[in-house]
């Protein structure tokens, strides 16, 4: 009976074949990058695979060489090694034609140094240092997170500072208000279920009034400074603004002439002949109104009509004006209000719609050192000079030839308006004729018929020259 195999043996030895196999084929992967860069690098590429061929099979020898390499035996009977022999491959590039390439050699046999003691190499990731030993690498991000920290504080901080504005404005008015108005807070519904401020914007609040002779309704808009924007606070310093109340009463047709007028400090005085419609075309002279009416220098006055300022203009309405001149910005009444100019490029076809309105413009004197209620009640008197001229205007009426005069005035802007737009009109009508030719050609064309294309040649040759004949008058004797 035969000696069992010892099969532990030949695994041992197998695995440390296939190990030292491995081994050599990763180091000559590892080190294919230190092979020299040259003009033969893609021929080089096939000594490369058949040095990691051939060093499973000659780690040692260079030269042919036989090397007993143990296997398993299949017999039981076998011995425990076997020869094994292995010879070296022919030159891969005997083929290679010697006058193709210069430098190349055909007995050449040189195969590069793969360097298979030297083991793989590690590349470490540069890493930045950490956050607290290297402050200077994040100062544009520090200087971001502080802008939009510093941005959303001043946000909700000058939202509340305007809301607060507004709420104790409308608390200061309110008992007044609801004395001289019917419905205070109208938002236009049908049921006013929240009456008070509306909130437009987080600088703008509305508060409509309704239920009053003499007028259709009044808007009081409180205009306040954009608290809230940090970029526009910052605006501020270099160009000064104030918070602003601003009052339009829509009057009623019957309750108001025909006449427009406008008391302001200069420089918004000067803004308004530009920028307004009715101001720019009525009433473009300004006059200084301190020598006949007794109010500060900085105002200016254009009117209309003279009359219309004389009588309007009374000790009254000059004395609430001297005693809150830094309050008052501007007083406009006009029957031909239509809002700022239109730009030249929006050529209008008709006339604008145009309301009569009297439109106070105040100033809210925060900047001044008072507090909020202090400033509310400083304006007061403004509120009081307002409801003063809807009874003033409504209870004053042109005289014969003031009115002749004025109804002139608009009937000359009416001509001129449509003198204005005459050509650009001229313009539209001979592009509808010249359309209507075109459509006329293409459908003669279209037809088969050639005596109505003769025809129509002839007639559209008849108009062309009648059309070129130069214009003569007849003159009767």
């Amino acid at each position: 009976m035969s000696p069992p195999v010892d099969r532990s043996h030949w695994l041992t030895i197998f695995a440390l074949t296939l190990l030292f196999v491995s081994y050599n084929i990763a180091n000559a992967g590892v080190n294919h990058v230190d092979v020299e860069d040259n003009e033969f690098a893609e021929f080089e590429d096939f000594d490369m695979e058949e040095a990691v061929a051939g060093v499973a099979s000659e780690p040692k020898a260079v030269d042919q060489e036989d090397v007993d390499i143990p296997e398993p035996s299949k017999d039981p009977t076998a011995d425990d090694e076997e020869e094994a022999t292995v010879e070296t491959e022919d030159n891969e590039f005997e083929h290679v034609d010697e006058d193709e390439y210069e430098g190349y050699e055909k007995d050449s046999s040189s195969k590069p140094d793969l360097k298979l003691n030297e083991g793989p190499k590690i590349t470490f990731a540069q890493l930045p240092a950490h956050l607290r030993s290297n402050w200077e690498s994040y100062y544009l991000e520090l200087m971001i997170l502080a802008g939009l920290v510093l941005y959303f504080f001043n946000f909700f901080l000058g939202r509340s500072k305007n809301q607060r504005i507004a709420e104790t404005w409308y608390e200061a008015f309110k008992g007044q208000l609801q004395e001289n108005f019917a419905l205070v807070g109208d938002d236009g519904k049908l049921e006013n279920s929240q009456a008070g401020l509306m909130k437009e914007s987080e600088n703008v609040y509305l508060l409509w009034c309704s239920g009053r002779t003499s007028c259709e309704a009044v808007l009081f808009e409180l205009r306040l400074l954009k608290r809230q924007d940090l970029v526009a606070m910052v605006m501020s310093l270099f160009r000064p603004q104030q918070d602003q109340v601003h009052v339009k009463v829509f009057m009623n047709e019957s309750d108001m002439d025909t006449f427009v007028m406008c008391l302001a400090v200069k420089k918004t005085g000067n803004r308004l002949v530009r920028e307004m419609a009715d101001i720019s075309v009525y009433c473009p002279e300004k006059k200084p109104a301190a020598d006949k009416f007794g109010l500060p220098s900085n105002f200016i006055l254009m009117s209309e009509i003279g009359d219309v300022a004389n009588t309007l203009l009374d000790t009254r309405l000059c004395s609430l004006v001297n005693k809150i001149p830094d309050v008052i910005e501007s007083i406009h009444f006009s029957d031909q209000y239509s809002g700022p100019k239109q730009t030249e490029e929006a050529s209008p076809s008709k006339m604008p719609d145009v309301k009569k309105m009297l439109i106070f413009t105040f100033n809210l004197p925060l900047k001044s050192g008072k507090s909020i209620s202090e400033a509310v009640e400083y304006m007061r008197p403004a509120i009081m000079l307002v409801f003063y001229c809807m009874e003033r205007v409504k209870r004053f009426r042109l005289s014969k030839e003031a009115k002749i005069k004025a109804d002139r005035n608009r009937q000359r802007v009416e001509e001129a308006f449509l003198k204005s737009t005459h050509a650009a009109r001229a313009e539209a009508a001979a592009a509808r004729r010249e359309e209507k030719r075109r459509l006329e050609k293409e459908k003669i064309l279209q037809e088969d018929d050639p005596e109505k294309q003769r025809k129509w040649e002839e007639k559209e040759a008849k108009r062309l020259a009648k059309k070129r004949m130069p214009k003569m008058k007849a003159i009767k004797v």
